[in-house]
């Protein structure tokens, strides 16, 4: 199995230009199933690089093509407006890869998609998955990729990946590869600092996969969602080989580096850099790597 998207995903994209359409080509040449494209003003047409209908609207792709995912790749001041057109149309799994979005837009998408309860926690449950903005997309190998991971640097396997890095994400994937380990769905949920998707709406997933046997993900300094990622770990799948690498071991406090939301606040205090999640995670029996090489190499021993 897999999670999110497989073979059976149907897949709009919204946002049909050279980087939308290079990359659903690419998507689809590896076996993605993308059943229409979107363009307010070219409904009714063909996207000749791929032989499926555009259609004017997500909700017409939805009726006239059964889709069921969409990969978002507007420019950033429209992303907004895109995300909230494929949640009205009832798409389940939203994968936007658009980076730049204004922090102010995601408020307005995040309370929309996923609506305050009374003691202010976010409704989840029952409601469309975002994935990003800002992220690599995700892919199940074998089966289905919807984004920008390149498909030929990993294959089927046992192990799950979650990460906040597109890059660290595929060095990891690639060397877990040439030491013969598949993956068995990688998702980059990405590092602005409002995101549709984090780790503990991922991992929960992947523990119910039965095809998933261990599980890596890759964080990043600030803030402390990686120590509540270890907490929940440690209660809940305690004997599943897991692994983690945290980017940003040398980043001073006070300095952004990366991601929007990588950025230790001055004095270097309070559990956020990479040295204190380390040793946070090691305590509750996570291996920590230092590069993403060795949290490879974690992962193969764990396997062995």
């Amino acid at each position: 199995m897999s999670i999110l998207i497989d073979e059976t995903s149907r897949v709009v994209v919204q946002g049909i230009g050279s980087q939308g359409t290079f990359h659903a080509r690419r998507n689809a040449r590896y076996g993605t199933t993308i059943v229409a494209g979107t363009h307010p003003k070219k409904g009714g047409t063909t996207w000749e690089e791929l032989g499926v209908p555009v259609r004017a609207t997500v909700a017409e792709a939805v009726e006239s093509d059964g889709a069921d995912t969409t990969m978002i790749m507007v420019p950033a001041p429209f992303t907004k407006d895109a995300i909230l057109e494929a949640h009205g149309a009832g798409i389940a799994t939203i994968v936007c890869i658009t980076e730049g979005v204004p922090l102010h837009d995601m408020a307005v998408v995040y309370n929309t998609l996923y609506p305050r309860r009374p003691d202010g926690s976010f409704t989840k449950e029952g409601r469309p998955v975002l994935v990003g903005p800002n992220c690599p997309g995700l892919i199940s190998p074998g089966k289905a990729n919807v984004g920008i991971i390149p498909g030929e640097i990993t294959k089927p396997g046992k192990v799950a990946l979650v990460s906040r890095s597109g890059t660290l994400t595929y060095q990891i994937m690639h060397e877990l590869n040439l030491a013969g380990i598949g993956i068995s769905t990688c998702v980059g949920i990405g590092g602005d600092p409002i995101i549709g998707s984090n780790f503990l709406d991922v991992i929960p997933r992947f523990a119910e996969d039965p095809d998933t046997e261990a599980i890596v993900f890759v964080g990043e300094i600030g803030g402390t969602e990686e120590q509540r990622v270890g907490e929940w770990i440690a209660e809940h799948i305690p004997d599943t080989p897991v692994v983690a690498y945290i980017a940003g071991f040398t980043a001073p406090p006070g300095k952004q580096m990366g991601h929007a939301g990588a950025i230790v606040k001055e004095g270097g205090e309070g559990g956020e850099t990479a040295a204190d999640k380390k040793a946070a995670l090691e305590e509750l029996g996570i291996a920590v790597g230092t590069n993403p090489t060795e949290t490879a190499e974690l992962m193969i021993e764990r396997l062995a």
